[in-house]
């Protein structure tokens, strides 16, 4: 997992005119035609179902349901529901691409297509709504502290939405399973391997801290900062510039997995600097 995380940053950095900007954008434009199609359709005849993953009608010639799946509302509802659905993907899929390049969510896109191709031909039933609904996964992980107003009015961590994003998965596989739906449960499955393929070097980490932190030897965190502040007079501090977490409270630092030591950097430089292979 970790080399072909390397091999995806070392791909984009090699290939800096691969990728579709505004790739979600075209993606939610698609749905809402389709969408729109199916609701003005008086004859009985919806488009979704010529477009839509279908293994037999794809073995029967109809491949270009291999690529038009993609723009096929996934999850049903009244208007509003679907326009805040599409609202969200954008939202967070247009938030991934700034924050990764146009490249590498390209990748992380298409690898949801592909992997969902290859299990949909084999189990008949493909579908982009899980892989959707796991790019809440990428961002809570990329941003666990942004707030959202739940509900428009409480205020909750992105980190916390994407544990009850988490639990809703494992709900619908366990839904789909109980309900002799495996196709769809694997559907499930297939996203968040999607995600765990990009993020594998983030849930190491947090699974080894996860271990060190039940260790009797682990130190008590708080006390630990407060005399890491007292001797340097700050927590953190960029690699790059040198800023640190005390004159600049509000500057998100992250540490590079990359980096041969402990080398932290601040939100400008963590996804633009050279990495130290050298201890």
């Amino acid at each position: 997992m970790k080399s072909l995380n390397q091999w995806i940053d070392r791909f984009c950095a090699r290939h800096p005119r691969f990728g579709i900007p505004n790739l979600m954008l075209y993606i939610v434009i698609g749905n809402v035609l389709v969408y729109l199609m199916d609701m003005l359709s008086t004859t009985g005849f919806f488009m979704s179902s010529v477009l839509s993953f279908s293994a037999q009608a794809i073995f029967h010639g109809q491949i270009w349901r291999l690529a038009t799946f993609v723009i096929v509302p996934s999850f049903g509802g009244n208007m509003l529901f679907f326009a805040l659905s599409l609202y969200f993907y954008w939202f967070i899929g247009s938030a991934l691409e700034r924050e990764w390049g146009s490249g590498k969510f390209t990748l992380f896109y298409l690898l949801g297509v592909v992997l969902n191709i290859i299990v949909g031909l084999f189990s008949g039933y493909a579908s982009m709504g899980y892989v959707n609904l796991s790019l809440f996964f990428a961002f809570a992980t990329l941003y666990p502290e942004l707030q959202f107003l739940l509900f428009f009015l409480i205020p909750v961590k992105a980190k916390w939405l994407g544990w009850i994003d988490g639990a809703l998965f494992l709900l619908m596989i366990l839904g789909n399973l109980i309900g002799g739906q495996w196709a769809m449960a694997l559907a499930a499955v297939i996203a968040i391997l999607n995600y765990a393929i990009f993020f594998w070097e983030e849930i190491s980490y947090l699974l080894q801290r996860g271990r060190r932190s039940t260790s009797r030897k682990t130190m008590n965190f708080k006390q630990s900062v407060n005399r890491v502040k007292q001797q340097k007079g700050y927590l953190h501090k960029c690699a790059v510039c040198g800023r640190t977490d005390t004159d600049h409270p509000d500057l998100d630092f992250r540490y590079c997995s990359k980096c041969k030591g402990y080398y932290c950097y601040c939100a400008d430089h963590i996804n633009n600097h050279v990495h130290i292979t050298d201890g």
